[in-house]
């Protein structure tokens, strides 16, 4: 009896099915390893990504911000005071009446465009155009062009 005892302590089958759940416990365990591990290289590439979409949109805003404070810039540039400062100093000078030449061109008719247009007084009234044409004389008009058009198919 005590070697039957010693015979089923130590039985084959018994670490058999102690082998097999450690084994699928360690496969389990490494499957979870490997899908966290795969979990965690999407984040990561998420977040590089979103990082680099982050720095080109601040980089943009920047960009318009500087396009913007150049728009400002050239305006400021091209005010009328300053132009004429600017001509000024490159040595233009605003011109009199007697520094202006006029041109005599034989033929031309100053205020011809004032001439052209049509005086106010005189409006138009528009005609509209009465038709006596009701719905049914319409469609027995277009039932008769159909049949027209079928007469001239068949002949």
């Amino acid at each position: 009896m005590a070697q039957n005892w010693f015979q089923h302590a130590f039985s084959r089958r018994r670490f058999q099915t102690r082998n097999q759940a450690a084994t699928l416990a360690i496969l389990g365990v490494a499957m979870l390893l490997t899908l966290g591990a795969l979990y965690l290289s999407q984040v990561a590439s998420f977040a590089i990504t979103n990082r680099a979409i982050e720095d080109l949109i601040n980089r943009r805003n920047e960009l318009e911000r500087k396009n913007e404070q150049l728009i400002a810039e050239i305006a400021s540039l091209r005010t009328a005071p300053r132009l004429f400062t600017r001509a000024q100093e490159i040595g233009f000078q605003p011109a009199t009446n007697a520094d202006i030449d006029y041109l005599v061109i034989a033929g031309y008719t100053p205020g011809r465009w004032q001439s052209a247009a049509v005086p106010a007084e005189t409006t138009t009234v528009e005609v509209v155009p009465v038709y006596g044409q009701t719905f049914s004389s319409w469609l027995e008009e277009q039932l008769r062009l159909l049949g027209s058009q079928f007469d001239a198919f068949s002949s």
